[in-house]
Formats: C-alpha cells, sequence, structure tokens
C-alpha cells in the first residue's frame, strides 16, 4: 500500500467517524466522549485545526470546529448538549487523575 493510499483510508476513516457522531449520534453527550474514550468532538477539531496549521493552512478555531460538527458549534450545543450532571463531571474529574 502506498502512501497515498493509507492517507485516502485515514481520511476516509476520519469522515465515517465524524458523520457517525454528527449525523447517526449527536445524542452523545462530549463529557462522556470524554470519560471512556479520552477525547470528544472538540479534540477532533483541534486536531483538525493542528493539521491544518502544520500545513500552513489558517483555520479558526471556530471552523474547525464546524467541520466536525457539520454547523456553527453554538447551534448543535444548543441543539444537542445537555448540562453536565454530578456524577458526569465526578466521572470526569476521576477519568483525569
Amino acid at each position: 500500500m502506498t502512501d497515498i493510499d493509507t492517507t485516502a483510508l485515514e481520511a476516509a476513516a476520519f469522515r465515517r467517524l465524524r458523520d457517525h457522531l454528527m449525523l447517526q449520534r449527536p445524542d452523545v453527550q462530549n463529557i462522556d466522549l470524554m470519560i471512556l474514550a479520552g477525547f470528544c468532538r472538540n479534540c477532533l477539531a483541534d486536531w483538525y485545526r493542528d493539521a491544518a496549521e502544520e500545513r500552513g493552512l489558517a483555520m479558526t478555531r471556530d471552523e474547525a470546529r464546524e467541520a466536525v460538527y457539520g454547523m456553527p458549534f453554538a447551534e448543535f450545543k444548543a441543539r444537542h448538549q445537555a448540562e453536565a450532571s454530578p456524577e458526569q463531571l465526578a466521572a470526569f474529574e476521576a477519568r483525569k487523575r
């Protein structure tokens, strides 16, 4: 497999993950992703922006988040994200240790 093939497969896997979180599972809370997987949609957006910057492409945090969320972050948050419960916050803090 060539480097181009590897890059294409990795990009396809990323798009599938992004689309799954965006379209099939917008109900999954970012804090739950952080607790269980150690990353969330915001992390994906940060990594996306980092990749752009490594290639000399300017991208704001909001632009990266919109690429991952499929809409402005504030809109996604209003539609799909709930306030974290005390139990979620405690689990998140425990995970950080």
